[in-house]
């Protein structure tokens, strides 16, 4: 069998430990021959190609990024971009694709499974946005650079007598916020899943420093103030229909000087949270979703996603796991609160 590996949407820590998953396992224990696929699903869309084989995986475990590359190129937002894929899939004689991506390159798997491509899913994503999977890998990694940034910050807020605002990514799901927050001891978690209150946010801020320590807000990128409006840096959408966010840590931090009456300033994390090593985590989870992934492809077990569920690796169809994004319940964002202000 004849199969095609790629990689979509953002870049992510784990990514080259899947590919050399399935690639290693594909070779030795079922004799499969890979073709990679560059730059998402603008590969299979304008056959660009590289080799893929035992020589081309090793010594990438412990890489960031992804040796494939990738975009956000979304084929159904091109005319005839099916067509395309499955020419271009003929005429390299690939037989099955490994779709390796998030909510948008994983959303497009499913549509082209439903069209008859033969396609097999592994969740991607440091936001650990997707249903379906306990845990997606370069969370993880996403969590303690984020964690390491808030250690460093506490010292010189104190040293200044100042609020440090850091904000970190998340669009719709507040997970990163939540677990950098929460291990590294940050005053004040605001997540898009709840609106806040500014005044409210001044209190803690305020609370912290009667003790006579210096307050470290989180924020996420798409946390939004009560009745206000996401901060945007623009308004143009990318081709599945993002805008870019960014710019709630500058606006939350001029507000709670205003408000406090104490410096504040802003540390936006951005791309730093996904550059860079794996932890040893999401090298072992990715290794594990790329082992499971090509069991899945030599058996035909199309349409499926592989997941993290407790300790195992399951499989589940693609719709489940793209189908609604898994965001930060109440109940879990109410268990942080305790430490507001303290």
């Amino acid at each position: 069998m004849r199969i095609g590996v790629l990689t979509g949407g953002g870049d992510c820590p784990g990514l080259n430990a899947v590919i050399r998953a399935v690639v290693r396992k594909g070779v030795t224990a079922y004799g499969h021959e890979f073709v990679g696929f560059r730059d998402g699903w603008k590969g299979p869309l304008e056959g660009l190609t590289k080799p893929l084989g035992i020589a081309e995986v090793r010594g990438i475990l412990p890489r960031g990024g992804t040796i494939l590359g990738s975009s956000r190129t979304n084929p159904f937002k091109i005319d005839g971009g099916v067509e395309k894929i499955k020419a271009n899939l003929a005429e390299q004689g690939v037989d099955a694709l490994v779709a390796i991506g998030g909510e948008d390159t994983l959303g497009v798997a499913t549509k082209l499974h439903d069209l008859g491509v033969n396609v097999v899913g592994v969740p991607k994503t440091i936001d650990n946005d997707l249903n379906g999977t306990d845990y997606t890998f370069g969370f993880d990694t996403a969590v303690n650079i984020a964690m390491e940034a808030i250690d460093r910050l506490h010292t010189t807020a104190e040293s200044h007598h100042r609020t440090l605002v850091v904000e970190v990514m998340g669009r719709h799901a507040g997970w990163i916020a939540l677990h950098a927050g929460l291990a590294g001891g940050a005053n004040v978690i605001l997540l898009p899943e709840r609106k806040f209150d500014v005044e409210q946010v001044a209190t803690y801020v305020t609370k912290r420093f009667q003790v006579e320590y210096a307050p470290i807000v989180v924020v996420a990128e798409g946390a939004q103030p009560l009745d206000g409006q996401m901060v945007l840096h623009n308004q143009e959408l990318d081709s599945f229909g993002h805008v870019r966010l960014g710019g709630i840590g500058q606006w939350l931090a001029e507000q709670i000087e205003e408000k406090t009456g104490k410096e504040a300033r802003t540390v936006v994390l951005g791309h730093i949270q996904r550059g860079g090593t794996p932890t040893a985590f999401d090298r072992v989870l990715s290794t594990r979703f790329g082992l499971q992934a090509i069991d899945a492809v030599n058996e035909g077990d199309f349409g499926k996603m592989v997941a993290l569920r407790g300790t195992d690796i399951v499989r589940i169809p693609l719709i489940e796991g793209t189908g609604e994004l898994k965001t930060v319940p109440l109940e879990r964002y109410e268990e942080a609160e305790v430490f507001f202000g303290n």
